[in-house]
């Protein structure tokens, strides 16, 4: 691990599971426990992005009390990354998960991303995302997917967030929008490096499961029609919403149920355009945007539906998905989700959205509307 740029000594290793876990291609959905009904909340994770300071600083006695209120309200599955806020998130959410049985809730983070102790002088590379976390830590991150990275970036991953092991791990970002033309050359590095390094931490019992966590469909078809290393699954932010589902549903989608590959969905409120913010892909919102999201509302508002049910439970109709990934910095918000989940929908909303146009005609309704 001492190679310049990313090498350091002194790291936390993964623990090996307990000797009676058998990984398997389906581990992935039975650690999000993918046979409990919808509207359980084991289906609804907490993402931790705003607490990486995404769009806002968030003071560090509202980013714990976020965490310690998801806990107390029943979140079991917690997902962040290195990305967030420059290793911030994990650090804010290992002061709490930390304190907490390990055997009581599903973790996930992810690789690609190094940081380093040294402090970012200029603007961050991070594609057309370049000020998503200009309110987070400034240290310097090395982006790579190689076996030798993506060891450290597991390590150091574990020491910030207090744990002894991560039970998934999600390759983040190989994708068009942080790397623009390079993007096949970033997949290709995390085939050879990434991939195999995850495989095998699978397969030694190490970790439950891995995949992709991306913001985009192409990568994650590319993957699933690699021979070796198979992924179990894969996040996929902001593609499979109630306001933006179309292009999964051509050909990632039924190519993931046809090979028994699972679904996480995140950014089901498109970075907050859904649920009353302004951004959408992370940027301000464009007026054809708004112009939909206004369409869904009114359908919602007259059927009493609340547009953050829609979404959630909309995400959670497809047979793929084991479980949406819902952010929050405040502790009102994890309230608010819990009780779109539980809300009750009108098999009739469902239908107008249908006929109207508004929801694809391949798209799963709750209720099979």
């Amino acid at each position: 691990m001492g190679r310049p740029g990313v090498g350091g000594s002194n790291h936390r290793r993964p623990s090996a599971r307990p000797a009676t876990f058998k990984p398997s291609r389906r581990a992935l959905s039975e650690g999000l426990r993918r046979d409990t009904p919808r509207d359980h909340p084991d289906r609804l994770g907490f993402g931790t992005a705003p607490l990486g300071n995404m769009f806002r600083a968030v003071p560090e006695d509202e980013a714990r009390a976020t965490v310690q209120e998801a806990w107390d309200k029943g979140d079991r599955y917690f997902d962040t990354a290195p990305l967030y806020g420059a290793g911030l998130a994990e650090m804010r959410l290992g002061e709490v998960l930390s304190q907490q049985p390990r055997d009581s809730y599903v973790l996930s983070s992810k690789v690609g991303r190094v940081i380093l102790d040294e402090e970012e002088t200029g603007a961050r590379e991070l594609g057309e995302k370049g000020a998503l976390f200009e309110h987070g830590r400034k240290n310097k991150i090395v982006h790579e997917w190689t076996a030798d990275a993506t060891e450290r970036s597991v390590e150091d991953s574990l020491r910030r967030l207090g744990v002894d092991r991560i039970d998934v791990l999600w390759v983040h970002d190989v994708a068009q929008d942080f790397h623009g033309d390079l993007w096949l050359q970033k997949i290709e590095e995390a085939r050879t490096g990434a991939f195999r390094v995850l495989s095998r931490l699978r397969d030694e019992g190490v970790i439950r499961a891995w995949g992709l966590g991306v913001n985009r469909t192409e990568p994650i078809e590319i993957t699933l029609a690699l021979d070796e290393p198979k992924p179990d699954g894969f996040v996929m932010a902001g593609r499979y919403t109630l306001l933006d589902h179309e292009q999964p549903l051509q050909r990632l989608l039924p190519m993931a149920a046809e090979q028994g590959v699972d679904m996480v969905v995140g950014g089901p409120y498109n970075s907050g355009v859904l649920a009353g913010g302004s951004h959408f892909e992370y940027q301000e919102a464009s007026p054809a945007i708004y112009e939909r999201v206004e369409r869904l509302k009114a359908v919602a508002d007259r059927h009493g539906v609340s547009i953050k049910a829609a979404a959630l439970q909309f995400s959670l109709a497809h047979p793929v998905t084991v479980a949406v990934i819902a952010g929050a910095s405040r502790p009102g918000h994890v309230d608010e989700d819990i009780a779109a989940l539980e809300e009750k929908i009108p098999a009739d909303f469902w239908a107008e959205l249908r006929q109207s146009g508004l929801v694809s005609p391949q798209a799963p309704l709750p209720g099979g509307v």
